[in-house]
């Protein structure tokens, strides 16, 4: 594994709960990362679609509070608030199921940003199955991209596609998804379930079998 891709797995904070959400059961990941950036760069980095498109997927639509987005080819929704360079949350609608993102900023001792995303689903088979790395190894693949592109600008955004297919993407697919089990665990969930699940969900990102974490 490359340094870089380990040394990205070791910045991620990772947890998981199970709160309530409009009085139905509900599942949360929320993971935590520090860059060596600036609030207002990490603001602008994930606030403006000209940025976004630079590491994420191109977006339309009117990126305030109120508005209407769209991620091209994955999901869409609405802007439920948004305070500049300090809170954003917003509805992930996409394959007919609705879920829900918070994210918060916040400046360390030394000056860097630090971003944590709370992503909120209603409890589902789907999370029995796979569990948090479903939803959290994406968001993972994502602030890889983020980090790269805070680094160095000019690179070519990252191709989550060819790298999920390289040796180093499949070896951080597979510890990211080890990870997420032990923060399912660490939350109450069995070790043979969370590691199934993780194992599970290994083998949807890469399409190669996994034994249990």
């Amino acid at each position: 594994m490359g340094l870089e891709v380990a040394a990205h797995l070791d910045a991620i904070e990772r947890s998981v709960s199970s709160p309530e959400r409009d009085g139905r059961p509900a599942r949360a990941i929320t993971l935590a990362r520090i860059f060596a950036t600036t609030m207002e760069d990490l603001w602008k980095a994930t606030t403006r679609a000209e940025r976004i498109a630079r590491w994420f997927l191109p977006v339309s639509g009117e990126l305030r509070a109120g508005g209407h987005y769209q991620l091209e080819g994955n999901a869409g929704g609405v802007i439920t608030a948004c305070e500049e360079r300090s809170h954003f949350a917003l509805t992930w609608e996409f394959g007919g199921e609705v879920s829900w993102v918070d994210v918060r900023f916040s400046e360390t001792s030394d000056g860097r940003a630090r971003l944590t995303i709370t992503h909120t689903a209603p409890h589902s088979e789907g999370w029995d199955e796979y569990g948090p790395g479903a939803t959290g190894v994406g968001w993972e693949l994502g602030l890889m991209g983020l980090s790269t592109h805070l680094e160095r600008p000019e690179e070519p955004q990252l191709d989550e596609v060819a790298f999920a297919a390289s040796p180093e993407g499949r070896a951080l697919i597979a510890r990211s998804s080890k990870q997420w089990a032990e923060a399912a665990i660490a939350a109450g969930t069995p070790h043979d379930a969370a590691r199934a699940a993780a194992a599970r969900t290994t083998t949807f990102y890469t399409g190669e079998s996994a034994g249990p974490a």
